[in-house]
């Protein structure tokens, strides 16, 4: 029996967009799965806050002396207030006092038939002990018409900004510590720090106590100047495990 030849016919249809629309539509799908893909874990971090406070007395103090001298000629009350004004610098200058660190003001007026001169040295003093060298001389050395005030202390803005950085940096290494020992309980290692935040600031002074009947001394005087400043910081640290953890892993 004869058998007859049979023929086959095949095509190839491109597909939709040709060769460039394949390529389109791999990278669409290689971007969904990489969407679709679970995001990587964060990384491991321990958060905590720290806090402290810290003190600084007044590193300034300035004493006010004013002398004061009435007569019938200009003259004759100028000379008065100046052999007074010159014994007051030169005390202050024995005392290792700076040109710098001392302010004079003089004034003269005129009452009925008298003439009255004024004058006032204010010397800020960086050594307490040494400025009550001072005033206790001029108190002693001098007349009635010398006026030696009470030190009235303050703080220079250096002193205040060695304060804050103090404070906050003492703020970071409590919370340091604090981030340590809990690492140590979890077996874990403290890593470096990823966030450092001050959340806040305060600054405050014992102000004035009730008055007593004996005069305040020169510690007490101090103690009510004294600045008081405390910091609240946040921060992260990162999550390690030590090395005998990690080699176990």
């Amino acid at each position: 029996m004869a058998v007859s030849p049979a023929r086959v016919f095949a095509s190839l249809i491109p597909a939709t967009g040709g060769v460039c629309g394949n390529m389109d539509e791999l990278e669409l799908n290689y971007t969904a799965k990489r969407a679709s893909s679970p995001p990587r874990s964060p990384a491991r971090r321990v958060e905590v806050t720290g806090s402290a406070e810290l003190s600084s007395p007044p590193d300034r103090a300035a004493l006010a002396v004013s002398v004061a001298s009435s007569k019938e000629s200009v003259n004759d009350a100028a000379n008065s207030v100046t052999r007074r004004l010159e014994y007051i610098l030169q005390t202050a200058r024995q005392h290792g006092v700076k040109e710098e660190d001392t302010v004079v003001t003089k004034h003269i007026q005129r009452e009925g038939d008298l003439y009255r001169m004024q004058a006032e040295v204010s010397v800020v003093f960086s050594d307490f002990e040494k400025m009550e060298c001072v005033r206790s001389v001029l108190i002693e050395k001098l007349d009635k018409s010398v006026c030696v005030g009470d030190p009235q202390f303050s703080h220079s803005e250096g002193c205040l900004s060695l304060l804050r950085r103090r404070v906050c940096v003492a703020a970071v290494e409590t919370a340091r510590l604090k981030a340590k020992e809990v690492c140590n309980v979890l077996g874990q290692a403290l890593g470096r720090p990823l966030l450092v935040r001050e959340e806040d600031s305060r600054e405050w002074t014992c102000g004035q106590q009730e008055s007593v009947a004996l005069p305040l001394t020169l510690q007490q005087k101090v103690g009510q100047m004294t600045v008081w400043a405390s910091s609240r910081v946040f921060v992260t640290f990162e999550l390690r495990p030590k090395d005998g953890t990690r080699k176990n892993l």
